[in-house]
């Protein structure tokens, strides 16, 4: 027997609606940013550095969403770099984060990308078991320092 399609659909956010809609799960990670402050920043960074913000839908809901960049580096050369990926709290382990990590992986390749990577939070354990469920391993230490007040600390 065949199993049955998933109901989940990706798409691009860019209208101030399917920013709104992206909030409710992007906050989880990011709740030092109010609605306004999301909306900017996403705009800003689209114009600035090609960042793109996709989500994953199922019954008209966002269950996850995900933003990232295409750049190019002298380290690995054409990089997809996932800035933010997130599953809505109350919907995880139901395969939404692992599905929309999977479109973002095939995204890439299709854009000709030679590596794939994202930074996760040191504090993040359940987010690092994920990680290395996708086969991802640690490939560097990302290292800060903050230089103004009121920054969030991790990424």
């Amino acid at each position: 027997m065949n199993k049955p399609a998933n109901p989940w659909t990706v798409r691009f956010a860019g209208s101030d609606d399917e920013l709104e809609r992206c909030y409710r799960v992007m906050v989880e990670l990011r709740p030092h940013l109010t609605l306004e402050e999301f909306r900017e920043a996403v705009r800003r960074q689209d114009e600035q550095d090609g960042y793109r913000l996709v989500y994953l839908e199922e019954e008209g809901e966002v269950r996850a969403a995900a933003g990232f960049r295409i750049q190019h580096k002298l380290a690995c050369g054409r990089e997809f770099h996932v800035d933010d990926l997130v599953t809505l709290e109350e919907r995880r382990s139901r395969g939404h984060g692992a599905a929309l990590f999977h479109w973002l992986v095939e995204h890439a390749r299709d854009q000709g990308c030679d590596h794939f990577s994202l930074d996760s939070g040191v504090s993040r354990a359940a987010a690092h078991r994920f990680y290395f469920r996708q086969r991802m391993r640690i490939s560097s230490y990302h290292f800060a320092l903050k230089l103004h007040h009121g920054d969030p600390d991790e990424g």
